[in-house]
Order: C-alpha cells, then structure tokens, then sequence
C-alpha cells in the first residue's frame, strides 16, 4: 500500500474512532499534499504524480517545523502549546521510515563519500545528492550536512 492509501485509511480509522486531535493533524498532512499537487499544477506537471519520496519529504519538514514551534513555545513558557506540537509529531513521524541511528548516518555518508569519489568540499553536493535519493525521510540532512562537510575539508 502506498503512503497516500496509508493515510487516507488511517484517516478513516481516526474518523470513526473520533480522535479529533489524531483527525486534525490527518488533515493538515493531506491539506500539505494538496498544496504540493497545486504547485505542481502550477508548474505544468502531472498533479497526480506526487511520489512516496515528494510525501516524505513534506513530512520531514513538518516534523521540522513542529519542533521548531515546540521549542519556541517552551521558552515562551507555553508548554501545554509545546505538547501539542509534540503530539502532532508523534503522528506524523508514523508515517516516516524508522530514523537512522548515528551509527548508521556515519556509516551512511562514508559509504556516499566513496560511491561518489568526493575527494573536496566542492564534491559535498554530490555526496548530498547521493544520501537524499537513498535516504530521504530517514536521517535529519541539516545535522548530516555539517558532518560531510568536515569529512570533505
């Protein structure tokens, strides 16, 4: 089943189950894709080819965003607002492949770094490239990056 089925079941299931809080972050994901298929309308292509990897990728920056709004809601003190961002992550992040262990994302970029035979930080891009198309939804690439980075000066 593919991740669009996935959550259109699962939405069904929340809708039944009336799990309003579940429900409400259900429907931003599927207001996301919406807005995805819209842009690329924009843009001439196809809006019903937004791809699995497109999905992940919108979740990964939803789950970006939330922690970003988390953090920001427990300096301003406002932590049942802070909770519900994390809530609304848990759901989301059930929809992403299991995160690499740090183990794993070193592993990973030693691995690109020789597939791509980067030898400089002017080969980070490719190295980059190579760990986005194999691992997108999997590793966090703003902590990847400056990893890769070092690896290459």
């Amino acid at each position: 089943m593919d991740l669009r089925s996935r959550l259109n079941e699962t939405l069904k299931t929340a809708m039944r189950e009336k799990q309003a809080a579940r429900l409400s972050t259900l429907r931003l994901i599927n207001a996301a894709i919406k807005d995805r298929e819209i842009d690329m309308r924009g843009e001439g292509e196809d809006a019903g080819s937004v791809t699995d990897e497109m999905i992940l990728s919108i979740l990964g920056k939803m789950v970006k965003q939330r922690q970003e709004s988390a953090r920001a809601y427990e300096e301003g003190g406002r932590l049942e607002l802070a909770e519900n961002e994390r809530e609304e992550i848990r759901v989301i992040e059930e929809f992403l492949p299991k995160q690499l262990s740090d183990k794993e994302v070193e592993t990973a970029v030693s691995k690109a770094i020789d597939e791509v035979g980067a030898s400089s930080i002017r080969d980070m891009g490719k190295v980059m490239g190579a760990l986005k198309s194999k691992y997108t939804g999997r590793m966090d690439f703003g902590a990847v990056g400056p990893m890769v980075k070092a690896r290459l000066a």
